[in-house]
């Protein structure tokens, strides 16, 4: 974990990135501007965007990941010819720093300034450095590896001095508006030094503190009340029962961001009550009251479940009814309300908050009982027994739909297939056996990248069950993998088999479903918080209706509206169906969203000013300000408070200057700002708008994405067009393969990293770590060795120019093999280029680097043991080309070469992205069996026990008879089933190759064995680089004449320290000499060796 051992490489690499971002700056490198052709039209332009990092803080590893996403793509944009921006914002919006601010201020009340902490509690303070007020002054470094490590601390003030912060300087935090000075400022200067390519005259913060920031704000929600978006009402929200008030996120010890989660629970009428029930209920109408997320599924109830150990409850409600539940389920649904006929809030409890609890059961007193369970296809389902319930979830008690839910399949296939736990339980045959899995969806998943295959099923749960070979309710690894596969995709591809809304889409039928039983009285609504939640006076929090605004997300009309865009290729980009499935759920269960609070810092609501506008809220148009905010701000003027560079004061930044930027109104009477000026704010935002592309951590699909999507829908509702045109989305990254953790040590802040590894090291090491939604992986190994790579690349550049310019590489006419590796660096640029127009960037840095140096390595080595110099050609291409692939993620390092080295004049970020001719198949097959070769040969010769000085290599041209029928056969089934899609899977293949080729022939089918085995590796040849070549009878090039070429190579190559005497012989001459054996053993592709 250490940096690399000698800091001379590292130091070269730091002084050439502070020269370069030196550069950068001087040049406004990164500042974009609208830019128009002749005619008038806007140049091709791309604006892609970050979200806003919480500044409460230093900026750390798991900001740097997800942000080099949009880095690395701002800057291949750039050299694809496009005019690109790329701004950057800070958010202080909300709670955290004004709770930190006021724990500061109670700790110096109660203990002192500088405070005196009980001893036992009281943690070393590291000594600090200076200046916490304001921006940092230069050469100066807040260092995070000692902050890294300090969220363990009980006290804000050791919090604050363990990141460096002087003790003298810690009580000014008391006051968050320092917080607002310090951090963001710092942001500045860690991405600075990280090598981004923003432009800094657009950075602002958020809250009242920047006037301008504050109007747009304001702006953006009358924008919204006047579209109908807000209204005022009771809604659920976060409530501390023991409090007696809203728990807002500074109220909290646990759950911070947590927010409410509509469930639907469903009324199972018992039908026949034991001793117990019947006389706690007094004639009441008993109900089990499991809580669902897919009401659409109840169709397939075949059982209910609770935990014999659970401990449950009787509880009546103002209805009369009597539900059984969990009593923290029960407090939760206590504080709740429903609408009437009349629309009016009725609360469900007789008395709001209070639960009327006639008995209490154990989960064993329950089991047998018998249901009527609405919708559910048996007239009555039985209560069985689950161990992997949860208490602290929902309500305790499970509908089972084995059809759609693989924890239910398998639980309940684990009741049929178990006698004797049936016994353990009291449980009769009939209360299980007769139940079977009922179709109620079928999901059609197409082939994409995360399911080549596709599938399609009308029990999706029993089929991912059986596939995944899930036995019991234990193995939660794979039912996770099951769940997985079955909820995202039921509801993106689902289609309803039947009910009232059969055939319809899931997505479309889901809530549909859910108010149909709700008015039927088979069901309630019901919420929770949607993880733990804990208050500071120690309590659980549940959901409450509480009276407050909100933005109507969910609303029928504007749901559609943004499911169609996001649901539209030719308006939206996903990057993979795994992210649209996320993005078509969240739109299935985002609902009315609590845009206000009492508390914290932020832009006050116009209207009503004591509330003040949440995080979550005032972060959805404002890329959208990123377009006019170099003009209204600048540079260097985070919080607005300089003047403005266009000389316009915040308070002429009123709605009808807005309208006109944003919403083509007209010029507002009386305007203070020229109409000149006005004009060109608006071309700015014209121009960029809409945003290209935002980059995020996939955890913000659920709440900021799916937010922004609707926000962009209401506020140009009659411009589509300006909706966000992509989202690209990521896992978190571990660091060395463990999840990164302050309290453990395993962290690194983004300025550590820096100072570690270089700034051009760190980013190829994050560009590594991966681009899929699972998590990704730091390695500091891979950023040590890229540390040392760049610097020996570098070496190797300035040696290769300089013997161009001596004249010590070769010139004029190619051999076939070098023009073989020119072919093949054209290979890898199309295959660099195809991932990174895709996002893939570790895909793309393996075949625009990784790969690009192995090549260069094999041919350099060619050349060295075929005693010739290298062709300035093949080594000039090399160079050009190596330096623009790498340009995205290492832009230092290839500024440096390309003005340093090559000469080129100009940022090598606004050069042209390479060329690449149309890659020669048979050149490509070429080099390739010439590398296998080698490598298969090497193998061969190092198995040799004793001395040799002599090997014959025995080149095939054609396959035996039953291996050319075996490929003429796999030939037949090449894209079968579609254009594209290939040999079949192995399984399939060699089904196919049983069925239909060896039992037509009795004398092939006696070597079962022998042509299993070669048609899998065929296939994996295949599906590796050749393709359908991989099915040729017979060569496509001279195998003799590649290897002949590089005789003298593979002569001082195969043997460790030794010169072979090679002979090549081509088996189809007669009298090849050399043992039988090993002539068997060449076949076309693949030559054999023997040594004497």
């Amino acid at each position: 974990e250490e940096g690399p051992k000698s800091s001379v490489r590292l130091d070269h690499l730091r002084a050439n990135e502070i020269r370069v971002q030196e550069t950068w700056e001087k040049q406004g490198t990164f500042q974009g501007n609208p830019a128009y052709n002749a005619d008038g039209s806007p140049k091709p332009k791309f604006m892609v965007t970050f979200p806003y990092p919480y500044m409460n803080g230093r900026l750390h590893l798991g900001h740097a990941f997800s942000l080099t996403k949009a880095e690395f793509c701002a800057n291949y944009k750039r050299m694809r010819g496009y005019n690109v921006l790329f701004p950057f914002g800070f958010h202080c919006t909300g709670m955290p720093i004004q709770a930190a601010a006021n724990k500061l201020k109670a700790e110096m009340a109660k203990y002192g300034n500088p405070p005196k902490f009980p001893a036992e509690e009281a943690a070393a303070a590291a000594p600090g450095a200076k200046g916490a007020g304001g921006a940092p002054a230069k050469g100066k470094a807040l260092k995070g590896k000692v902050a890294a490590k300090a969220s363990g601390s009980a006290y804000q003030w050791e919090t604050l001095v363990k990141m460096n912060i002087e003790a003298a300087e810690v009580p000014a935090f008391a006051d968050p508006i320092t917080w607002l000075n310090f951090f963001p400022s710092w942001g500045v200067v860690d991405l600075k030094k990280f090598g981004c390519s923003i432009d800094w005259r657009r950075s602002f913060i958020t809250t009242s503190v920047n006037p301008f920031y504050n109007a747009f704000i304001e702006w953006q929600f009358r924008v919204l009340q006047s579209n109908d978006k807000i209204v005022f009402g009771k809604r659920p929200g976060i409530y501390s029962p023991l409090d007696g008030q809203v728990c807002a996120d500074h109220d909290r010890s646990e759950g911070e961001g947590v927010g409410p989660q509509e469930y639907t629970l469903i009324k199972l009428r018992v039908t026949t009550l034991p001793p117990k029930l019947e006389a706690a209920a007094k004639g009441s109408p008993v109900f089990l009251a499991p809580a669902t997320l897919r009401p659409e599924t109840m169709y397939g109830q075949t059982n209910c479940f609770v935990l014999p150990e659970g401990d449950y409850g009787l509880y009546k409600w103002a209805n009369g009814d009597v539900l059984v539940m969990s009593r923290r389920s029960a407090i939760g649904l206590a504080h709740q309300s429903h609408r009437n006929l009349k629309d009016e809030s009725v609360d469900f409890a007789k008395e709001w908050g209070k639960v009327d609890e006639l008995c209490t059961v154990k989960g064993s007193e329950l089991l047998g009982l018998p249901l009527s369970a609405p919708r559910a296809p048996y007239k009555t389902v039985y209560v069985l027994p689950l161990l992997s319930i949860s208490m602290g979830k929902g309500t305790g008690v499970v509908t089972s739909v084995p059809s759609d839910a693989p924890d239910d399949y398998v639980a309940l296939a684990e009741l049929k297939n178990k006698p004797e736990y049936r016994k353990k339980f009291g449980l009769t045959d009939e209360m299980v056996m007769p139940f079977e899995v009922v179709p109620i969806i079928n999901i059609t998943v197409p082939p994409s990248t995360e399911e080549p295959e596709g599938w399609s099923s009308d029990t999706a749960a029993a089929l991912w069950s059986e596939k995944l070979g899930i036995k019991s309710t234990k193995d939660r690894a794979k039912l996770d993998e099951a769940k997985h596969k079955t909820y995202n995709t039921g509801f993106s591809f689902g289609r309803m088999l039947v009910g009232k809304y059969k055939g319809e889409k899931v997505s479309i039928a889901k809530p549909k479903e859910k108010m149909d039983m709700v008015a039927a009285g088979e069901a309630l609504i019901f919420y929770e918080p949607e993880g733990f939640v804990k208050s500071r006076t120690g309590e659980e929090c549940v959901v409450a209706m509480t009276d407050q605004w909100y933005l109507k997300y969910g609303e029928e009309k504007w749901r559609d509206q943004v499911l169609e865009h996001v649901n539209d290729p030719s308006k939206f980009t996903p990057y993979s169906q795994e992210i649209l499935d996320r993005f078509n759920f969240t739109l299935g269960w985002l609902s009315e969203w609590a845009c206000s609070r009492l508390f914290g810092l932020g832009t006050q609501l116009p209207w009503d000013p004591k509330w003040v506008i949440e995080s979550l809220s005032d972060s959805t148009v404002y890329m959208a300000y990123y377009t006019i905010a170099h003009m209204l701000q600048g540079e260097d003027n985070l919080d607005g408070a300089k003047p403005s560079p266009s000389g316009i004061k915040a308070e002429d930044m009123n709605d009808g200057v807005f309208n006109f930027i944003f919403l083509r109104g007209p010029v507002p009477p009386g305007c203070k700002i020229p109409t000149a000026t006005l004009e060109k704010l608006r071309a700015e935002f014209e121009y960029w708008y809409p945003m290209d592309l935002r980059v995020s951590g996939k955890d913000l699909i659920g709440n900021h994405l799916t937010m922004a999507l609707y926000n962009h829908a209401a506020v140009w509702k009659d411009r589509p067009e300006l909706w966000p045109r992509g989202y690209y989305t990521n896992g978190h990254v571990n660091l060395n393969n463990v999840k990164m953790s302050k309290s453990t040590g395993n962290f690194l802040m983004l300025e550590e990293s820096v100072d570690k590894f270089s700034a051009d090291a760190t980013r190829y090491a994050l560009g590594f770590a991966g681009d899929t939604l699972e998590n990704a992986n730091f390695e500091t190994e891979v950023a040590n060795a890229a540390t040392s790579a760049l610097f020996i690349e570098e070496g190797f550049a300035k040696q290769a120019l300089e013997d161009k310019k001596a004249g010590l590489l070769r010139s004029g006419a190619m051999l076939k093999m070098e023009t073989n590796v020119l072919n093949e660096m054209n290979c890898l640029i199309l295959e660099a280029t195809k991932c990174f127009d895709g996002m893939m960037w570790r895909d793309g840095l393996n075949a625009g680097s990784a790969q690009f140096k192995l090549l260069r390595d094999f041919y350099r080595e060619w050349c060295t043991r075929s005693d010739m110099a290298m062709h300035e050609e093949v080594v000039t291409r090399y160079l050009e080309a190596s330096t623009l692939l790498l340009a995205p993620v290492c832009p230092h390092f290839a500024e440096v070469i390309w003005n340093g080295q090559l000469g080129h004049a100009g940022s090598v970020l606004h050069a042209a992205w390479p060329c690449a001719a149309e890659v020669d198949g048979k050149a490509s097959r070429e080099l390739r069996f010439l590398q296998k070769t080698v490598k298969n040969l090497r193998a061969s010769a190092a198995k040799e026990k004793k001395a040799v000085s002599k090997a014959g290599i025995f080149i095939a041209d054609a396959y035996a008879p039953w291996k050319v029928q075996t490929l003429k056969f796999m030939q037949t089934l090449w894209d079968a089933r579609g254009k594209g899609t290939g040999l079949p899977a192995k399984k399939e293949l060699m089904q196919e190759l049983t069925a239909k080729l060896l039992s037509s022939d009795p004398e092939l089918k006696k070597k079962k064995k022998d042509v299993m085995q070669f048609a899998a590796y065929q296939a994996d040849e295949a599906l590796s680089s050749l393709g359908l070549a991989a099915l040729d009878t017979e060569p496509a090039f001279d195998q003799l004449r590649v290897l002949d070429e590089s005789r003298e190579y593979l002569s001082k190559h195969l043997l460790v320290g030794t010169v072979l005497d090679l002979t090549l012989y081509n088996l189809s001459a007669r009298d090849v000499p050399g043992p039988q054996q090993k002539k068997d053993a060449a076949e076309p592709g693949k030559p054999s060796i023997y040594f004497e």
